[in-house]
């Protein structure tokens, strides 16, 4: 007999990976609903960022996003557009008929959401952390794909700073259980990218999603046979933040990082 599909929700962002997991996803399983959060507000994220970073980083961090915004990803665009079709990655909307837009993936929309839809499980792709309130709302695990090999690389550009420290063995992607920790979750399933010479910051997310796709399709397998397997990944943990520009620079001359 044939095990049904396993039904989810995606509680996902803004970004294009959220809506190259959504379409993947939705060949081979029930996606019941997409729930999108907005982006919090520049001032927000500038506000909390100087909090927990400090002024000299995070002024250091936004002269590194007006280099990228002006021309580092502009230069690496041919390459990404290469590898979307190369992976046949689908990057196209959401269906509207399924989205439902939230300013906040904790807000109490979401709960009743998910209380509603009960799927199996609940994948999480490019929101903020998620609430303690939210992941006790329902008994269905809570699965995410994390740009890093966890706990070693958790927060943001995981690939990118595995190749900064010559770490090129632990350049990869995870999916793990969520909880309420920044990328703390229990691994389920870790694996290696391979990045050529013209691979960059950009680039390295898009052979990322597509390395991590058949792992999240294992997991919600998983999930419907009721055979996870978390375990404890890569250490020692450490969370990595945006570069800034020096940082880049630095990465860029000492490693060919770009």
């Amino acid at each position: 007999m044939n095990m049904p599909k396993p039904s989810l929700v995606l509680l996902g962002g803004q970004s294009i990976s959220s809506r190259i997991m959504y379409h993947a996803l939705a060949q081979d399983f029930h996606v019941l609903a997409v729930i999108q959060e907005n982006r919090p507000s520049r001032k927000t994220l500038l506000q909390r960022r100087v909090k927990k970073l400090g002024l000299p980083k995070v002024s250091g961090q936004l002269l590194f996003m007006a280099y990228d915004r002006l021309y580092l990803h502009n230069r690496q665009q041919k390459k990404i557009d290469e590898l979307i079709e190369r992976y046949n990655l689908n990057t196209q909307a959401f269906p509207a008929a399924i989205v439902k837009t939230v300013n906040s993936v904790n807000d109490p929309d979401t709960i009743e959401a998910l209380r509603r839809h009960r799927p199996d499980a609940v994948v999480i792709s490019g929101t903020r952390i998620i609430s303690a309130d939210v992941l006790a709302s329902i008994s269905s695990p809570f699965l995410n794909i994390h740009a890093g090999i966890t706990p070693r690389y958790r927060g943001v550009h995981g690939g990118y700073w595995a190749l900064a420290n010559g770490d090129r063995a632990h350049c990869g992607v995870t999916v793990h259980l969520v909880d309420t920790g920044i990328d703390t979750g229990a691994v389920l399933y870790q694996t290696a990218i391979d990045v050529a010479n013209d691979d960059g910051f950009h680039t390295y997310p898009i052979h990322q999603i597509a390395k991590a796709i058949p792992l999240m399709k294992q997991a919600l397998l998983d999930v419907a046979a009721n055979r996870l397997q978390p375990g404890i990944g890569v250490g020692p943990s450490q969370l990595w933040s945006h570069p800034t520009l020096l940082e880049y620079i630095r990465n860029s001359v000492a490693a060919g990082v770009r």
